[in-house]
């Protein structure tokens, strides 16, 4: 996701505030948690499609594979409101019954619900830089600094888990002179946990260590670098992308 975040960086919600594409991203999420309308998430889905691929200029293909697992998400609530209906009675009751009951009509709901959360969580992902995220998040929002580090942090150890861990796998290899499998078995995974945890362990002491010699963590206001600021795109993206999701709720029928 990293590199995918690179890709992206200098496309247009690239270059606006990680705390305005925030800000939006949350509108949508609590607009489309609290509409159980199926017209409204298809209209969502529709509109956050139109500025991934038109604005944020993601290829279609990339999108689709971003969503299959929202795709399986959304098609485990369909299969389960079709084999227990007596689930899918609660969960109308839940909804409020006025689509007459029919668990298909149910599933499908909580499946759109599903997809829509997922593109609005691929929009977020390709657009904000996770470590400019979290500077913005201290500068303006007064996030725990201690916090923030600790994220800092926790951004490093990921890339360098996942090289450790693919050196392991190639050496497990040769050692039984076979190919490396692209997938990990589960045996694989177990044999690799206690290896990796150790690692992890170690880079997490040698962290705090530098972070401890270095002055991090004490109370002293330190200088920042780094922390991106506003322009006027910002709240001119903040008034449309409320004003869509307004405008969504309105035109439909059941609003």
């Amino acid at each position: 996701m990293a590199v995918l975040n690179e890709r992206f960086s200098g496309a247009p919600l690239g270059r606006l505030n990680p705390l305005t594409v925030f800000a939006v991203c949350l509108v949508f999420f609590v607009g489309v948690a609290s509409s159980f309308d199926p017209l409204f998430q298809v209209s969502v889905i529709g509109v956050v499609v139109l500025v991934l691929v038109g604005i944020q200029r993601v290829p279609v293909l990339l999108l689709l594979a971003l969503m299959v697992p929202f795709i399986l998400f959304g098609m485990g609530f369909v299969t389960t409101n079709l084999l227990f209906r007596q689930d899918s009675d609660f969960a109308m009751h839940i909804v409020g019954g006025d689509n007459g009951g029919a668990a298909l009509s149910a599933g499908l709901t909580l499946s759109l619900r599903a997809l829509a959360i997922g593109t609005i969580s691929i929009l977020f992902a390709l657009s904000v830089d996770p470590g400019a995220f979290v500077r913005a998040l201290i500068a303006y929002l007064k996030f725990p600094v201690r916090l923030g580090y600790a994220l800092f942090v926790a951004m490093q150890l990921v890339p360098d888990l996942l090289a450790e861990a693919a050196q392991m796998r190639m050496a497990r290899a040769m050692r039984a002179g076979r190919p490396i499998r692209r997938i990990s078995g589960p045996c694989e995974m177990a044999a690799l946990a206690v290896p990796l945890l150790a690692f992890a362990v170690r880079r997490a002491g040698r962290s705090a260590i530098a972070m401890e010699a270095r002055g991090f963590g004490g109370t002293r206001a330190r200088t920042m670098v780094g922390v991106p600021g506003f322009s006027w795109a910002d709240p001119a993206f903040l008034i449309a992308g409320s004003g869509v999701l307004v405008a969504l709720r309105l035109v439909q029928p059941s609003a």
